[in-house]
């Protein structure tokens, strides 16, 4: 565990009635009566100087579906009855906040406790209002915002509004088109000194107009695309082919979901940018482009959360003979990624805390598409990553 600090910090969900957030809520809460069951968390033996403390996590946020918790978690089936009655009995009390939400950028998911706002700027008010009251009423001595919301369509990243702050703010109030939801929580997490992370592949706080703002307001920010299964194996397999010379002809990749995540991703425009963000690692960290590297995610219902991701990997050894990897990762997605986003709020309260903002490229590890500062590639290999966050948690930068 970390260091005690009593430090109380908030972590405010987007989405905080989905799979991952209510399974992370969940465990913080069996954390905090008595399990000492820390499985999966990845920071949980290393102890640091000035990180918030599991115990210390106290939660809150927005979705579409204003449904208390307790009755979204047993909808989404990651948690048994039995999960919510044995500590988590918290998440019946708990309603989430009316969200802002567009059709627009997100086709399939829509829901009644929306943010009514006359416009854009309205809208980052009423965001800006709801963080300024949980830290209060909640006595929190930081809040963090992690963005674990339905992915969103790809926006026009050349449309000048995304391209500088002075834009922005100007497209703010003219409501522009081209400012998505996932932007105004980002905007509004910025402007209000909150560190921001983005769990999805939704276009945010990378948009140039709010990685400019956030540089010059000195807020730590981290994303993009929780990187949780099938990625995190590529990340992992792609370094050791790489250090055994084998070479990588092709690699398809097909995976099955039915949460909410999945319904989402049945939309085309949502679902190419979830590829976005799967396709680009291979060939960063094998040097070479794989040709045929294919990405497939089908929505599937009765597979609810359970997920199941299939590899097949084509390889070429010592006097061209020719070999195949296969791989077949059935996981439960939101009990892989909900200890990703606890880690990640600890890590950006700790950045606030030491004064470092702007991106928070100690975190790629995490993110199957990581920020980067000054424009230069993100780093893919599993082992690197690591070695840059705990490098950055002792200080050694």
């Amino acid at each position: 565990m970390s260091m005690q600090t009593g430090r109380r910090v908030g972590v405010a969900f987007v989405g905080m009635g989905g799979a991952v957030a209510t399974t992370a809520i969940a465990g913080i809460e069996m954390i905090k009566s008595g399990s000492n069951r820390l499985d999966g968390l990845p920071l949980a033996g290393v102890a640091v100087a000035g990180m918030a403390d599991y115990k210390d996590l106290v939660f809150a946020g927005w979705d579409l579906n204003g449904d208390d918790l307790a009755s979204a978690a047993q909808g989404h089936g990651v948690l048994t009855k039995q999960d919510i009655e044995n500590g988590a009995q918290v998440l019946k009390g708990i309603q989430p906040w009316p969200a802002v939400g567009s059709a627009k950028f997100c086709k399939n998911i829509d829901g009644a406790n929306r943010i009514v706002a006359a416009d854009h700027r309205e809208a980052v008010s009423i965001i800006a209002a709801d963080l300024r009251r949980f830290k209060q009423e909640s006595n929190l001595d930081e809040v963090v915002v992690v963005n674990l919301a339905s992915t969103e369509r790809w926006p026009d990243l050349t449309a000048a509004v995304l391209n500088s702050t002075e834009a922005f703010e100007k497209g703010l109030d003219t409501s522009d088109e081209h400012i998505s939801p996932a932007m105004l929580y980002a905007y509004a997490a910025i402007k209000s000194g909150v560190p921001y992370a983005n769990f999805t592949p939704s276009i945010a706080a990378d948009v140039p107009a709010l990685l400019s703002l956030a540089t010059e307001m000195n807020v730590p920010v981290a994303g993009k695309d929780g990187k949780t299964g099938q990625t995190m194996m590529k990340t992992v397999l792609a370094p050791a082919f790489k250090a055994r010379a084998l070479h990588v002809d092709g690699w398809f990749s097909t995976n099955i979901l039915g949460n909410r995540d999945g319904l989402a991703l049945n939309d085309p425009a949502s679902l190419q940018s979830k590829i976005n963000t799967k396709g680009t690692v291979l060939d960063s960290i094998l040097g070479y482009p794989v040709e045929d590297h294919l990405v497939h995610i089908h929505y599937y219902r009765p597979r609810g959360d359970d997920k199941e991701a299939w590899d097949n990997i084509d390889i070429t050894g010592f006097m061209g003979q020719r070999m195949q990897v296969k791989v077949n990762f059935l996981c439960k997605d939101s009990i892989l990624a909900a200890p990703l986003v606890i880690e990640i709020a600890r890590v950006l309260d700790l950045a606030k805390k030491r004064g470092d903002g702007g991106v928070q490229e100690q975190l790629s590890t995490f993110f199957k598409a990581p920020m980067v500062e000054n424009g230069h590639g993100p780093e893919h290999d599993f082992g690197k990553q690591g070695k840059m966050l705990l490098d950055w948690l002792d200080g050694d930068r």
